[in-house]
C-alpha cells in the first residue's frame, strides 16, 4: 500500500506542471498534500451603474430661490442629484392651484337637510301658520317627529284663528285640527255672529301618563298626537264653551257629530270625571280602525229651580228631644177609661129605663155612635 501510494505521488509531481501549462484540469487529490501551485484570480470589471438625470437649472431657480433668499451665507452644499425629486415634481410646482385641493377636501361636507315629509309639504301657510320644530326623544317614549308648533289657523278668506296658546302636535295631528276649524266650527261661528276669532287650547304636548296618574300607560298627549280644547272665542267676544250646558243643545250636538268624524278618540262629559270641563282629541291608530266618541250632551238646566222643602226653624229641639218628649206627653185624644165608667156609674136608672121604654121608631132614628179613631203621634 505505502508503495502504490508513492507511485502515485510520483505520477502526479510529473504531470502536474505540464498539465498546468496547457490548463487541462486534475485530479482531485492533485492538491492532497498542497504542492498544486495557486492559480492568479481574474481581474474584476467595473460595469458603470446609470445616475438619474440632473434637475433642470430653471426648476431648481424657481424652488431654490426663497429658501436662498432666507438661508445664511455659510449653507450647507445641495444634496446630490440623486437625492432630487422625479421630473413629475416642476410639473406639479408649476401648477400652485393644485396644491390648495388637499385642504379644500379637508373640510367637512354640510350636512344635509332632512327630506320633507308629504304632510309637512302639504300644510303651507295658506292653511295655517305652524312652523316646524326639531324632533323630541324623551324618556319613558315621550316625543315624536315630524312636529310643529300650530300658532294659528287661516280661513278660506285669510282671516287668522289664533290658537291659544300655541300647540305642540305631530304634522297629521295640526292638519287635522285646521281642517276642522276650516271646515265645519267657521261656517258654524258664522252664523252665530262675528265669526271665530280663537281656540281655546287647554292642553296638547305633555310627557305624561293618562290622566296624569302616575305609572299609567303613556297618553296620546305625550306622543303630541292629542289637543283638548274647552271652548271657542267669537269675533264680538263671546266665548262658546264645549261643555256648558247653558249652550244651546243643537250646537253642542253638531260640534259632537263633526269631530267624532274626524278623530279617533273623543272624550267628553260623562266619559270619565277627567274630562268634564274639556274635550279630548287625538288620532290613535287602534286595529281594525276602532274608534271611540264619549261625549253626553245633557239637557240645559231649567231657569226656574225647583221649590225646596222650608229649612227647620233655629229655635227647634233637636229630633232626638223632640221624639223623647213627644212620647212622655200623654195623648188627650184618648178618653180616660176610669171617667168614662165614672160617668156611666152615675147615670140615673131613670135614663136607662126610658130608653128601654122608647118607641122602636124612635130607637131607629136616633144615630149610634161612633168608635173615636186614634190619631197616629208624629215622631
Amino acid at each position: 500500500m505505502v508503495t502504490a501510494a508513492a507511485a502515485l505521488l510520483c505520477l502526479g509531481m510529473q504531470a502536474g506542471p505540464a498539465q498546468a501549462g496547457r490548463g487541462a484540469p486534475g485530479f482531485p487529490w492533485d492538491d492532497l498534500f498542497g504542492t498544486r501551485p495557486h492559480r492568479a484570480h481574474k481581474a474584476v470589471r467595473r460595469s458603470a451603474v446609470p445616475l438619474p438625470k440632473p434637475r433642470p437649472a430653471e426648476a431648481l431657480a424657481a424652488t431654490d430661490a426663497p429658501a436662498a433668499a432666507h438661508a445664511p451665507v455659510a449653507a450647507e452644499p445641495e444634496p446630490p442629484a440623486a437625492a432630487a425629486p422625479p421630473q413629475a415634481a416642476p410639473a406639479e410646482a408649476a401648477r400652485p392651484g393644485e396644491t390648495a385641493r388637499p385642504t379644500e377636501a379637508a373640510k367637512p361636507a354640510e350636512p344635509q337637510r332632512p327630506q320633507l315629509s308629504a304632510c309637512r309639504q302639504a300644510l303651507t301657510e295658506e292653511i295655517a301658520i305652524a312652523p316646524s320644530i326639531p324632533d323630541i326623544h324623551g324618556a319613558g317614549g315621550c316625543g315624536g317627529e315630524d312636529l310643529v308648533r300650530l300658532e294659528a289657523i287661516v280661513l278660506p278668506d285669510k282671516r287668522k284663528v289664533a290658537v291659544k296658546p300655541a300647540a305642540i302636535l305631530r304634522c297629521k295631528m295640526a292638519s287635522a285640527v285646521a281642517d276642522w276649524v276650516r271646515t265645519d266650527i267657521a261656517p258654524l261661528a258664522q252664523s252665530l255672529g262675528g265669526g271665530i276669532s280663537n281656540l281655546d287650547n287647554f292642553d296638547s304636548f305633555e310627557c305624561r301618563g293618562r290622566n296624569r296618574i302616575a305609572g299609567a300607560q303613556l297618553s296620546e298627549h305625550g306622543r303630541a298626537n292629542a289637543l283638548d280644547v274647552r271652548a271657542f272665542g267669537l269675533a264680538n267676544g263671546k266665548s262658546i264653551s264645549l261643555t256648558d250646558r247653558s249652550v244651546p243643545r243643537d250646537l253642542r250636538e253638531t260640534v259632537l257629530h263633526s269631530v267624532c268624524a274626524r278623530f279617533s278618540t273623543v272624550l267628553g262629559p260623562g266619559s270619565d270625571w277627567y274630562h268634564e270641563d274639556h274635550v279630548h282629541l287625538d288620532l290613535i291608530e287602534r286595529r281594525n280602525n276602532y274608534r271611540i266618541c264619549q261625549w253626553n250632551v245633557d239637557d240645559p238646566l231649567p231657569r226656574v229651580a225647583p221649590l225646596l222643602p222650608a229649612e227647620r226653624p233655629g229655635e227647634a229641639p233637636p229630633r232626638e228631644v223632640a221624639a223623647k218628649s213627644d212620647a212622655s206627653k200623654p195623648d188627650s185624644s184618648k178618653p180616660d177609661r176610669s171617667e168614662a165608667n165614672r160617668g156611666k156609674a152615675d147615670e140615673p136608672d131613670a135614663a136607662k129605663s126610658d130608653d128601654a121604654a122608647a118607641p122602636d121608631g124612635a130607637a131607629e132614628s136616633k144615630p149610634q155612635p161612633t168608635k173615636k179613631r186614634r190619631q197616629s203621634r208624629r215622631l
